[in-house]
């Protein structure tokens, strides 16, 4: 580890003092290829990714944008400043677990609660850290050391570890990776981030690799965001409750993609459920954007789409990608998304 000079008063590497800027990953569609030990594969969460910062005064957790998000996760706060000591930088993600599952939308209303509710929040669905690298220990920075040997570092620092705080699990074994990628989702995990164990942490670059999973499922187009007869993005509806209501919005359409779907679309044939203008956070409602959107109405129809497994049992927090037309199915008899429960 480099030995480096330390802010003054802090116990930290140079460098390191928040907001830190966190390594990234680039998605791909498929498992790439690799013998056993080339790669590190572990769960990509559902959740906060968090940068721990222990310096001599205390913890606090940043987010990837640089937002201090600790009064937001009091409870983690506390039980870091206990289990970490000072010159520490981890890098993990935030978590909620509700009956055996992720909660990202728990999650989220921490960062909109205010100081008379947010103490219930915590009370009512605890948060926990999932750490997966270290930047930094006893104040020197560990950067520029490969995968392997950080997470060797990151498990003697976590060995006296307890709940809320734990290491995310990790494979080298392509084969156990492939059945957690099969069998995790039902746990709310996105999927799987690869790194290779011979690389440095690489702040601000797309180093890693992120695999998620996705299914294929049906939806009703109820409207669509652009002309009619040149949709530029599909407005997705499912029948909630005995009505169709707005759960997503999909990826920007390709042309041919564009003009395919439009060949199904037409006019409303009588009252539409949906106003022609809804808040963006209608369409996605983990949006922070709420100026106004105007849509196409239009006859529902269905739409096969791929989806990853971000379904909260009313809407999907990320976009959709349209696969196919399906004007011979009826949207009555489209189903929800199964909500894997555990």
């Amino acid at each position: 580890m480099a030995t480096t000079e330390h802010p003054a008063g802090t116990g930290l590497p140079a460098g390191l003092a928040p907001p830190v800027k966190v390594a990234l990953a680039r998605p791909v569609t498929k498992m790439p290829r690799a013998r056993p030990g080339n790669f590190l594969y572990e769960a990509k969460w559902d959740g906060y990714r968090c940068i721990v910062v222990r310096d001599n005064d205390g913890a606090t957790l940043w987010s990837r944008q640089g937002q201090d998000l600790s009064r937001y996760l009091p409870e983690l706060i506390q039980v870091l400043e206990a289990a970490v000591p000072p010159g520490c930088v981890i890098d993990g993600e935030a978590v909620i677990w509700a009956n055996g599952r992720l909660n990202f939308a728990a999650l989220q209303q921490r960062l909109s609660a205010g100081p008379k509710t947010l103490p219930g929040l915590v009370r009512q669905t605890p948060a926990n850290y999932v750490a997966f690298d270290v930047l930094a220990v006893a104040g020197h920075d560990a950067r520029d050391l490969p995968l392997h040997q950080r997470r060797a570092l990151l498990e003697e620092l976590a060995a006296g570890w307890e709940p809320p705080l734990s290491l995310s699990p990790t494979t080298t074994d392509p084969d156990e990776a492939a059945r957690w990628f099969e069998e995790l989702p039902r746990t709310g995990v996105e999927g799987l981030i690869i790194k290779n164990t011979n690389e440095p942490y690489t702040p601000g670059v797309r180093s890693w690799l992120k695999l998620k999973h996705r299914e294929t499922i049906d939806v009703v187009c109820g409207a669509v965001i652009g002309p009619i007869t040149q949709p530029a993005e599909v407005v997705a509806g499912l029948i909630l409750e005995g009505e169709l209501r707005i759960v997503g919005r999909s990826t920007p359409l390709k042309t041919a993609d564009s003009r395919d779907l439009a060949q199904w679309l037409k006019p409303p044939k009588g009252q539409h459920p949906w106003p022609a203008t809804v808040k963006g956070t209608t369409l996605d409602r983990f949006n922070r954007d709420k100026e106004p959107v105007a849509l196409t109405l239009v006859e529902p129809v269905v739409v096969e789409v791929s989806a990853d497994t971000a379904w909260s049992g009313r809407s999907f927090r990320h976009p959709l990608r349209l696969l196919r037309a399906r004007p011979e199915l009826s949207p009555a008899d489209v189903i929800l998304p199964e909500l894997h429960t555990g």
